[in-house]
């Protein structure tokens, strides 16, 4: 398996939720649903689907918000398991070839987290849940570096902003982590570029580094 070093956020999310189960299974009940699914030019896609080309339509009801119709949902119990439910949707997802990006990603996808938790004080059960949404945004490099073409997705008014609405604000936390090639940074407005208009008008505080992912190329 990859050294624990090498590991992005996601598989890292994934150890860390498992860990809190291992230390506090014993007093309490846990329950683990994973979904995974891409929005391809607002279009709404399910990546673990036996048809994911197939669209999807959003619904919005009062006590679960804005939702996927009939997104397949997944009860994971291990580390093992979800990763095999990252890998199933992956080979899924929508990608094209750029000039800077040979798997450059033509949609967002959502990896969607559901943890229910029933906790007892000797009288009465209550339960507890959290979502966390781990969010790939399509590529963003310029067209006219890439030579990418085709449609591509625009953020205002999206598909996306609904999903995640719940996500943006009230009791939640946001994060962007941004991967970019060296050339990137030549472009003073690069970072910008990259955030959706629902995300451009938060306080977001960037520290860009270079990672090098093997020490013999250039």
């Amino acid at each position: 398996s990859e050294p624990s070093t090498l590991r992005g956020i996601i598989p890292n999310s994934f150890e860390h939720i498992f860990d809190h189960i291992a230390l506090n299974g014993s007093k309490d009940k846990y329950l683990v649903r994973a979904s995974y699914f891409e929005i391809y030019n607002e279009e709404v896609r399910d990546l673990l689907s036996q048809t994911p080309q197939r669209s999807l339509d959003l619904k919005e009801s009062a006590d679960s918000g804005v939702y996927v119709k009939d997104l397949t949902d997944v009860v994971v119990k291990s580390v093992s398991e979800i990763n095999d439910v990252l890998q199933r949707g992956h080979k899924n997802r929508s990608v094209g070839a750029t000039l800077m990006n040979a798997g450059s990603s033509r949609s967002h996808s959502i990896f969607s987290i559901v943890v229910e938790c029933c906790s007892s004080d000797g009288q009465n059960e209550h339960i507890r849940v959290g979502k966390l949404n781990l969010v790939d945004l399509a590529g963003s490099e310029r067209q006219s570096k890439t030579g990418a073409t085709g449609k591509r997705l625009t953020y205002r008014d999206s598909k996306l902003t609904r999903i995640l609405q719940d996500s943006l604000g009230g009791n939640t936390k946001t994060g962007k982590q941004i991967e970019s090639n060296r050339k990137a940074f030549v472009h003073t407005n690069f970072f910008h570029d990259l955030l959706p208009c629902s995300l451009s008008s938060m306080p977001l505080l960037f520290h860009p580094h270079i990672v090098y992912t093997h020490p013999c190329r250039p």
